[in-house]
């Protein structure tokens, strides 16, 4: 069995820590605001404000990803399954802590990519 599905799934893990930590670490200044923008340009609909958001990290994801594999088939196919996953378990679960949170995405992530890579 190929390993890609394992790299892809640990390197989009990576890319989640890296998009937290330079999101909310280093640019906490210019994402509060462009938070701010985008709700006010959505006629204030914390639902649409919050999409938005999740379609940015997911196009963070791509760029990292596609550049990491130099594939954009794999940037592509790991920020849809990362946005699904997101998605999924905010509606369907709720609050979650910081372990759970990565546990739950890198099981999912890692199921998804073997089943794309690893038959």
């Amino acid at each position: 069995m190929e390993l890609i599905w394992f790299y892809v799934a640990i390197f989009l893990a990576i890319s989640d820590i890296l998009h937290t930590q330079l999101m909310w670490k280093v640019l906490n200044d210019f994402y509060v605001i462009l938070g701010g923008l985008i709700y006010h340009s959505v006629d204030y609909s914390p639902w649409k404000t919050w999409v938005i958001h999740e379609l940015m990290e997911a196009a963070f994801h791509f760029v990292i990803l596609s550049i990491v594999f130099l594939s954009p088939t794999i940037g592509l196919l790991a920020a849809l399954t990362h946005f699904v996953i997101d998605v999924s378990h905010t509606v369907l679960i709720g609050h979650m802590g910081e372990l759970e949170h990565r546990a739950l995405h890198f099981i999912i992530e890692s199921v998804v990519f073997m089943l794309i890579y690893g038959l």
